[in-house]
């Protein structure tokens, strides 16, 4: 069965170029896997060069599934906390494609716990890849945007929200979250007179990844988790609309999906006949505690 998301031909992203940080797994290769089915030029940047014990999936690997769709793809080894490193590895996939249309802020790091139980150095940790790093990627980018013909930025991140409830039972991770959010709003601002869009995107439901099964509870959760192709789709719907009118916003994967005219979104779900669980930071979801996140089926 094929995706029910399926535009027009004239929303494409071929030989576009796209620089994705955090692309070896999960929502990331989801993501560029999409845009290598329209042909796209695509940098995965990623300091996993060698498989983690519980986290599969290498930048190699992601690139072997990328060339497989159909798009170009220039792997690279990056830690996004490091500076030189990022401004390298940007430059080299504006050398090796020609230019950068497209920036995909993916990349974040994740531990659930209030500050009792998140050690410092973890909040250091998201802090420097979920806000510093989308800042920096965004920082660099800038240039080569700037000479695209319908330049973006997207960001995996929430609606941006003050509601206290939020932020009870996982300060940490809340807060390098709605980082990104509130950095959003900014970029859009800063960015909007050089035609450049800058939107951010977050699921509805929790999204079968490894990374989730290794922190909120294994492969329990799965049958209750759509899959990582709905936030492919919805990326893909973004990211081909006009820049200079599509800023700012803070999409929701399957709404965005709902507006491009897909009416069935069961084809999303890992088991269709399971309820789904909400994600955090939406009305309804989860007040941020693990307890409250398994106990909120749609």
């Amino acid at each position: 069965m094929s995706s029910p998301y399926s535009p027009k031909k004239e929303r494409t992203l071929k030989n576009k170029i796209l620089f994705i940080t955090g692309a070896s797994r999960g929502i990331g290769l989801a993501i560029a896997i999409r845009a290598a089915k329209d042909g796209a030029k695509i940098a995965i940047a990623s300091k996993t060069t060698k498989p983690h014990p519980k986290l599969p999936g290498t930048i190699h690997t992601a690139a072997e599934e990328i060339t497989k769709a159909g798009g170009e793809v220039l792997p690279i080894e990056m830690d996004l906390r490091d500076d030189q490193a990022v401004k390298n590895a940007i430059e080299k996939t504006a050398e090796h494609f020609g230019g950068i249309d497209i920036l995909v802020n993916n990349a974040s790091a994740i531990a659930i716990g209030g500050l009792k139980e998140v050690p410092i150095r973890k909040y250091d940790l998201m802090q420097q890849i979920n806000v510093r790093g989308s800042i920096l990627a965004s920082k660099i980018c800038l240039p080569f945007l700037q000479k695209s013909s319908n330049p973006h930025i997207l960001t995996m991140c929430p609606p941006p929200s003050l509601d206290p409830k939020w932020y009870k039972g996982t300060l940490p991770y809340t807060l390098a979250k709605m980082g990104m959010s509130f950095a959003t709003i900014g970029l859009s601002e800063e960015f909007k007179e050089m035609g450049i869009a800058a939107n951010g995107l977050w699921p509805r439901t929790a999204i079968d990844t490894a990374a989730i099964r290794f922190e909120l509870g294994g492969d329990s959760m799965t049958k209750y988790c759509r899959t990582v192709e709905i936030m492919g789709d919805a990326t893909h719907a973004i990211l081909t609309r006009d820049s200079k009118s599509c800023t700012g916003n803070f999409f929701i994967d399957d709404e965005t999906l709902t507006e491009e005219g897909v009416s069935d979104l069961s084809y999303y779900s890992i088991e269709p006949n399971q309820p789904l669980l909400l994600d955090f930071y939406l009305e309804g979801g989860p007040n941020g505690t693990l307890d409250g996140y398994l106990k909120m089926p749609l």
